[in-house]
């Protein structure tokens, strides 16, 4: 006993080191990792529902090109997705955001991902997993190249376009994007894109105007002065597509929020959800109330592509107004949609699914009405559209002429009449009906 009094102290002495030591090795607290593991809950979460946008576009263009076409469409847009992912891992994320660069152009390499069971002292605490950002960023992309794949559907071949989103997703949208969201020039001026109306959707909508252009209007589109509407096969479908889209939208903006690790921005994303919700409400409305005025038949099409108006027209800043100003913000992309589908088919621009409208000219009415909510003055935002504008379709525009000069882009007379299901597929989505 009197050995064991004696040994005590002296034991006590000698761990007095150690405890000392594993006070300086704790574990960071949750003050220090909650953000960043909220942040990457809220990138995963939101990249879940960006990702289910890819079957809303789907079943859009599923839905609004004839059922002789539907099985390419619906092959288009999981090749997309695929070549969109294994492009922005191999250049595209680490081109967007290159760290320090020049501000105008960079080409970076392969995304690698944070090591298995990374520890916090290695982590980036003030941000978020390299695995999450990468994945969030990801199905952006995917959604750009989504867009021009409905504009151009029913006439383009399947390798030539799927060349094309190689270009797109690879590198002209994510030399654009760094542009903004990469620390770029555009950014240094004080551009405003909260969550891509130019960045994502414009860009999308000028690759497709682009395409267009090249490809030439669909067999009996317009004939003798007249617009020959061409209905799709499936509305069902289309509305359902719609609805997703409305649905991953949520992930689209309150996402782009980038960080949940306190009571101010958890606020802000639910904000973000609701404005965002407002819009498209509001752009359905206005297209339902125009067309019953203008055509004395409410369209759906139309209505839905008024939603989608009003979700593209609330991107660029769904944080800053009020319930009220994402009304009126959305309303004025249904207004946009009813009038340009009708200006396009004057023009002879042959756009299947309306995505030029939805996309472009919503996304520039929504960048420009940052300048009603945000700090953001309409010089710098006309300067942001205008860049993204011309290098967009210029580069889609000289992409397009080459392959259509190499391999061709538009398939045959015969096939295009046949369908794009046999002449490219050899199947089809509903091989009962043409077998009754």
């Amino acid at each position: 006993m009197k050995l064991l009094k004696t040994l005590l102290p002296a034991a006590a002495l000698v761990a007095l080191p150690v405890m000392g030591m594993a006070q300086e090795a704790a574990a960071p607290t949750m003050d220090e990792v909650g953000p960043y593991i909220l942040t990457t809950l809220l990138f995963l979460m939101a990249g879940f529902l960006v990702f289910f946008m890819a079957a809303g576009f789907a079943m859009l263009e599923a839905g609004l090109v004839r059922s002789k076409n539907v099985a390419m469409q619906l092959t288009k847009n999981i090749a997309l997705f695929s070549i969109a992912a294994i492009m922005y891992w191999l250049i595209g994320f680490n081109t967007m955001y290159p760290g320090d660069f020049n501000g105008f152009f960079a080409i970076g390499g392969q995304t690698v991902l944070d090591p298995v069971g990374v520890v916090a002292a290695d982590a980036a605490l003030d941000y978020a997993s390299v695995g999450s950002d990468f994945f969030f960023q990801l199905v952006f992309v995917a959604a750009t190249a989504s867009i021009v794949s409905g504009a151009v559907a029913e006439r383009i071949k399947l390798w030539p376009f799927l060349a094309f989103v190689v270009v797109l997703t690879g590198i002209m949208y994510p030399i654009s994007g760094s542009w903004q969201w990469g620390g770029g020039w555009l950014s240094e001026m004080g551009f405003s894109d909260f969550a891509g109306s130019t960045v994502v959707h414009s860009v999308g909508g000028w690759a497709a105007l682009a395409g267009v252009i090249v490809l030439g209007p669909r067999i009996g589109k317009y004939k003798d002065g007249r617009v020959n509407p061409i209905p799709g096969s499936n509305l069902a479908l289309a509305t359902l597509g719609t609805f997703i889209l409305w649905l991953g939208w949520f992930g689209f903006n309150g996402g782009s929020q980038l960080a949940m690790g306190t009571v101010g921005d958890v606020s802000d994303v639910s904000r973000i959800f609701a404005n965002t919700n407002m819009a498209a409400a509001a752009g359905a409305v206005t297209a339902l109330i125009l067309t019953q005025v203008l055509y004395k038949k409410v369209d759906l099409t139309m209505v839905l592509n008024g939603a989608l108006a009003g979700l593209v027209s609330i991107t660029a800043e769904p944080l800053a107004p009020t319930l009220f100003g994402a009304l009126w913000i959305g309303a004025v992309g249904g207004v946009i949609v009813v009038f340009a589908v009708p200006f396009l088919d004057k023009l002879k621009i042959d756009d299947v699914v309306g995505a030029i409208p939805v996309h472009l000219f919503a996304g520039i009415w929504g960048t420009i009405a940052v300048i009603f909510y945000g700090d953001a003055n309409l010089i710098t935002q006309l300067t942001g559209i205008a860049a993204y504008g011309v290098f967009t379709f210029v580069g889609a525009l000289i992409v397009w002429f080459i392959l259509k000069a190499i391999v061709g882009i538009r398939v045959s007379e015969e096939e295009e009449i046949n369908g794009l299901d046999m002449a490219e597929l050899g199947m089809e989505a509903y091989p009962e009906f043409s077998k009754g």
